[in-house]
């Protein structure tokens, strides 16, 4: 069926956008769990190592100084870094079309009537991919206009297949995806969440 050219059909010439866009993705997924422990946060330490004087070594107080073997960490993570990104709306909408675009172009994105499993089981899913001649070894994203839970049933198990509602498409999924699976109820979905609000 003949697809949107605003949307499949853009020409690329620059991916600067499409890249921002990916590194924008995996920089939001990102947690910041480390945390290293500063001098005055490593136990022992409150003695001085040895006299002031007289030694012939340099003066320490702490054996926990970041120089020392077992001392604090000097800068270290602190656990609240914020890695985020942030990306205008409309600037991530021309990514999505630009990812699209560049996925027809080289023939992984395709049409399917519907995706029905009213039993939510996972023989539904496997002769959906049988019936629409897809390959289920590779990495699919399916694009429904109803993401409910027998859906969620349905698929969940399918190591190889992400199942998305079309607001929620992303660069990231997109050029990751061997194939990209759409549904016949969601394109007009997508055509008004990324192009509605230019006409």
């Amino acid at each position: 069926m003949a697809l949107n050219k605003d949307i499949f059909g853009l020409k690329v010439e620059n991916f600067e956008l499409v890249k921002l866009a990916y590194d924008a993705y995996l920089a939001n997924s990102r947690s910041s769990h480390a945390k290293t422990l500063k001098r005055g946060e490593v136990s022992g330490g409150g003695k001085k190592p040895w006299k002031q004087k007289g030694t012939g070594r340099a003066r320490f107080g702490s054996t926990r100084n970041p120089i020392w073997r077992h001392g604090g960490v000097a800068f270290g993570r602190t656990g609240n870094e914020n890695f985020t990104k942030k990306l205008s709306k409309s600037s991530k909408k021309v990514a999505v079309r630009q990812a699209l675009s560049l996925q027809n172009k080289d023939k992984k994105v395709f049409i399917a009537e519907t995706f029905a499993c009213p039993k939510g089981k996972v023989k539904e899913t496997v002769e959906f991919f049988k019936n629409n001649k897809l390959d289920m070894d590779k990495n699919t994203l399916l694009v429904v206009s109803d993401k409910d839970d027998l859906v969620i049933r349905a698929t969940s198990n399918v190591p190889t297949l992400k199942v998305v509602r079309p607001t929620y498409l992303n660069v990231f999924d997109i050029l990751n995806a061997d194939q990209v699976v759409i549904t016949e109820k969601s394109l007009p979905v997508i055509e008004a969440w990324l192009i509605g609000e230019e006409k």
